[in-house]
């Protein structure tokens, strides 16, 4: 299970990224990051951005790209860009209302991205969502969770936040086995239902469990931490996660 390279979703330390933006990447290098996913460029071109990521090491596992940024004329600088900078995986980050409000409306938004899938593959590339928490409550009696990942095609990215879906009220292990293949990048986040500030490892997210179906079934690429509640700074909170994180891989 040691063998899935792990990556910081840099909205974890936006804030770091925001004052200095290459600063931030060598810290996380330092640490031991394997790669990253973005959640904005902070005024860098993908050239540039390119260039910084290999002098560090650091491989994109990923972009936060909003749906605006995929659909007409915008998909194909949005493909350019990321050809450039060397990443596979465009991951929406969230949905707005007009694609979820009511089960029909997340049965339109299945249609636009299995209509995606054929557009981004010639490139290399999957479109993909990563959820939140609303996901997973009851909608019109059904799970939008469920609907969605239940209509999409195979190849459209399951990108489950474990932190988040048990937030919701979600488990993440049986989506793992409901959807395997599809978990080719998940966030690892921890939830604990007594303290909102929890890093991985101490709280209860089921790791074990979740490690063994994405090494065997879930066809997992990387695992992408990413930590939104602090008790300590940022910086100090990401490289205790990955510490943790590498301890409870090696079991």
């Amino acid at each position: 299970m040691a063998g899935i390279p792990i990556a910081l979703q840099l909205y974890s330390i936006r804030e770091d990224c925001a004052k200095d933006f290459p600063a931030s990447l060598k810290a996380v290098a330092d640490m031991g990051y394997d790669g990253v996913e973005f959640a904005g460029y902070h005024g860098m071109g993908a050239a540039d951005l390119r260039s910084l990521c290999d002098d560090l090491g650091l491989r994109v596992a990923g972009t936060h790209t909003g749906l605006d940024t995929l659909l007409g004329d915008a998909l194909e600088q949005t493909i350019e860009f990321n050809q450039a900078i060397g990443n596979k995986f465009l991951i929406v980050p969230g949905l707005a209302a007009e694609h979820t409000e009511s089960i029909d409306a997340w049965k339109r938004t299945v249609d636009i991205f299995n209509g995606l899938v054929d557009k981004v593959a010639p490139h290399g590339m999957y479109v993909g969502y990563h959820n939140h928490f609303t996901e997973f409550a009851e909608l019109g009696g059904e799970v939008p969770w469920d609907v969605f990942f239940g209509g999409t095609r195979q190849e459209v990215v399951m990108q489950l936040d474990t932190g988040n879906a048990m937030h919701g009220g979600g488990v993440p292990v049986p989506y793992v086995e409901r959807y395997p293949g599809r978990a080719l990048t998940v966030h690892l986040k921890e939830y604990s239902a007594g303290y909102d500030k929890a890093l991985i490892g101490e709280g209860d997210v089921p790791w074990a469990d979740l490690f063994r179906l994405c090494d065997t079934i879930g066809n997992t690429e990387w695992y992408i931490i990413e930590q939104e509640s602090y008790a300590l700074p940022p910086m100090e909170c990401v490289d205790a996660c990955l510490k943790n994180t590498k301890k409870l891989l090696a079991g």
